[in-house]
């Protein structure tokens, strides 16, 4: 036992547990301090009060039972059912807030006790590691409102100015994709807010594939889709604090109010005078640099890649419909997600490495989105105004910047997941007489 406990991977674990307890700790205690419930609290009372999100806690019970055989699966999805029918029934004789999702997160816990007391060895660790699947999507949700609350307290000035001027250079695509869903009236606004809400189910969708065969191989994938989206939840989140943005929705729309410059989102674009500057209420998050749901959304659609057809088709959809999303309801600008999938495809490059060594090329793949996405931040906040004035130069150099990174990410791709090479068929050999 105590060689096994001084193994790295075992310490590398258990140092990783720790401090994301001690993170969860002290954004509980940043919560209380701005008088709101932490993400400790908000997740213990979903056990018995109507959770925010019952998809969101099926879906998490749905990643943690890839560990487990089709008979237990068919078992915690019955008593997942029976317990929300117990809770619909209570919350409808009392007239409370309905909502389901319950049932899931009790038998989640439900197979964390049975982890520590029926089962040992392999057996125990398979299955804490499904658990832990399945509560750090929840937690991770958890843990985003709050940390998106610290963002909004804690920097009272944002920068949309400069974004949006510098978004000139691309052609203010966020008016452009609003005026566009405007029209096509309420039906594209449904389809794709329903897509921009439900992203965690689409990332389980393509995870619970990936990680199909953990219950009969009794282990885990050294990659899969997982690990990347919780990198970049841990992450991204920390830019938000060094480049709060709030988006054009707020900075120039309706929903900003007061605080906004004018009303002038989707119709007319945002003027090119010199930016500044601007505060802002202490209500909405500094969310918009970098666009994470761009970033999730091009992780659903780099991992299912190697899926059917069908699930192909899904992440090319759940991209397009989240980039229509991000830009046609104003919650973003097109610099942001330039930035949004440079970030993304460097992280999914150094898991790589990772995994597969640091080798030249991987190296140099990783340093230069590493680069490139600096120069991104750094250019939007310094050369904003040079960047409107010269729309026919930097409109393209931002492009090309992220072309360069998508080109050698599919360059190395083509060395870590090479095609299978069709078996030859032997050739029919004459009969010896």
């Amino acid at each position: 036992m105590l060689a096994a406990l001084r193994r790295p991977r075992v310490i590398l674990w258990t140092v990783a547990a720790v401090v994301a307890l001690g993170f969860m700790v002290a954004l509980e205690i940043a919560a209380r301090h701005y008088g709101v419930p932490g993400p400790i609290t908000n997740q213990a009372r979903e056990v018995i009060f109507a959770p925010k999100s019952g998809p969101l806690l099926y879906a998490s019970m749905g990643l943690m039972m890839v560990v487990l055989t089709w008979r237990e699966r068919f078992i915690a999805i019955g008593v997942a059912v029976g317990i929300d029918v117990a809770f619909f029934l209570v919350r409808w004789a009392v007239d409370a807030k309905m909502m389901f999702g319950n049932g899931a997160l009790w038998v989640i816990i439900a197979c964390a006790v049975i982890a520590v007391t029926r089962r040992t060895g392999n057996e125990r660790m398979l299955l804490l590691k499904g658990v832990g699947l399945g509560l750090l999507l929840v937690a991770g949700r958890k843990t985003g409102d709050t940390w998106l609350l610290i963002t909004s307290k804690t920097r009272p000035l944002v920068l949309d100015q400069y974004v949006a001027t510098a978004d000139h250079a691309l052609g203010n695509p966020s008016w452009v994709v609003g005026r566009i869903i405007r029209a096509t009236g309420p039906v594209g606004s449904h389809v794709l807010d329903w897509v921009y809400i439900q992203l965690a189910v689409a990332a389980v969708a393509v995870a619970v594939y990936q990680l199909r065969n953990v219950a009969k191989e009794r282990r885990f994938p050294t990659h899969h889709l997982v690990r990347t989206f919780l990198v970049i939840g841990l992450l991204g989140p920390g830019i938000y604090m060094i480049f709060p943005v709030v988006g054009p929705i707020f900075a120039y729309g309706g929903d900003g109010g007061q605080w906004a410059v004018a009303n002038l989102w989707p119709d007319t674009p945002p003027p090119m005078n010199l930016p500044q500057h601007m505060p802002f209420n202490e209500i909405t998050p500094r969310n918009c640099m970098p666009s994470l749901h761009t970033a999730w959304a091009t992780v659903i659609f780099i991992h299912s890649r190697r899926g059917p057809r069908v699930l192909r088709y899904g992440g090319t959809f759940w991209l397009i419909a989240t980039l229509g999303a991000t830009l046609g309801f104003g919650y973003h600008y097109g610099a942001d997600i330039v930035a949004g999938v440079v970030f993304t495809l460097t992280i999914e490059s150094a898991l790589r490495a990772y995994d597969r060594g640091w080798e030249r090329s991987n190296v140099q793949l990783v340093a230069h989105g590493a680069v490139v996405f600096t120069a991104l931040l750094v250019s939007y906040r310094y050369l904003p105004a040079q960047m409107a004035d010269y729309p026919w130069l930097f409109g393209p150099l931002i492009i090309l910047s992220m072309v360069s990174v998508i080109y050698g990410y599919m360059r190395l791709n083509r060395v870590w997941e090479p095609k299978a090479v069709p078996a030859l068929k032997p050739e029919p050999q004459p009969e010896l007489v």
